[in-house]
């Protein structure tokens, strides 16, 4: 890749890596779910108008913003919001890539290779140690949880890649009309019709910026960024930047939050990026071949991270 390429693959992770810290900030006070349900509102609205529709089956559209998003998303704020460490949080969600190799062998018969098996194996025994570490001194309710976020994603993964749905900023915008209303719904059910009318009322400045940031940076520029360099470059040489991401989680969680990993989180963390890594990251030289101009573009089908 490029240095300019480069760079921009390293900024996606810094909008990605951050976000888990700007949720967690925009939670307080606000429903999890009703504060999914505004984010994907702001994804979708108003580029749905202007946005043509991708290049598939609404069946796959619906799938992809079930699991990618709604599930994904749905269960990550949850998590949050239940006391997950949003550092932590950043690194546990990696595990969608174990999720992805082990469920795409099952459903389509994708064999996985050697590398992969030892990969996964090696990133599960880091997230049982990470599993292990933090249930000693917290609730693990809210780590299960944000591992049904990670199944979800997966699902979402395989269900792209079996239906062929190609990357496209379309699919992030159209994909995102699945969200806000099973969110909304869930949320008044959940939380009740009066909080919900309070927390719509008492929206803090943090709150607002926070849904911006989200749909906006995370969703939009990170996701049209990212999938415009898997389009120019092979995949071996963009996914694995996506190792940055709980980095970045783990470092701004540090500095805005004091949140403070320990020592035997931090050993089941690199266990586990070590067993991404080797899962993820090929060791074949493959030729460029030249794409055409940098353009936006959306959610991917291949194993990649939260945005």
């Amino acid at each position: 890749m490029s240095l300019k390429h480069s760079l921009l693959a390293v900024g996606v992770m810094l909008l990605w890596g951050a976000n888990f810290v700007v949720i967690d900030e925009g939670l307080d006070g606000v429903p999890p779910l009703l504060f999914l349900a505004m984010r994907f509102v702001l994804v979708a609205i108003p580029l749905v108008f202007f946005v043509p529709r991708p290049a598939a089956s609404w069946q796959a559209v619906v799938a992809v913003g079930t699991f990618m998003s709604l599930g994904q998303f749905s269960l990550l704020y949850v998590s949050l919001d239940l006391g997950m460490p949003a550092g932590l949080a950043s690194l546990v969600l990696q595990a969608q890539v174990i999720f992805t190799i082990v469920i795409a062998a099952a459903v389509i018969k994708e064999v996985p290779t050697r590398r992969q098996v030892v990969g996964a194996a090696i990133g599960t025994a880091g997230l049982v140690l990470v599993v292990v570490a933090h249930g000693a001194s917290a609730p693990v309710l809210p780590v299960l949880v944000i591992l049904g976020a990670a199944l979800s994603w997966a699902t979402g993964n395989v269900i792209a890649r079996a239906a062929g749905v190609q990357s496209g900023f379309s699919m992030v915008v159209w994909s995102a009309l699945v969200v806000p209303v099973p969110a909304f719904a869930l949320s008044l059910v959940v939380d009740g019709g009066d909080e919900v009318v309070r927390a719509l009322g008492d929206l803090s400045g943090v709150a607002v910026a926070s849904t911006v940031y989200t749909a906006v940076g995370a969703s939009l520029i990170g996701y049209g960024i990212w999938n415009s360099l898997l389009a120019r470059y092979p995949a071996s040489a963009v996914v694995p930047f996506v190792l940055l991401v709980p980095v970045v989680g783990i470092a701004t969680a540090w500095v805005v939050q004091d949140e403070v990993p320990s020592g035997l989180e931090v050993v089941g963390g690199v266990v586990m990026l070590v067993g991404v890594a080797a899962a993820t990251i090929s060791r074949r030289a493959r030729t460029v071949t030249p794409a055409a101009p940098l353009a936006p573009s959306g959610p991917v089908g291949t194993p990649s991270t939260t945005r």
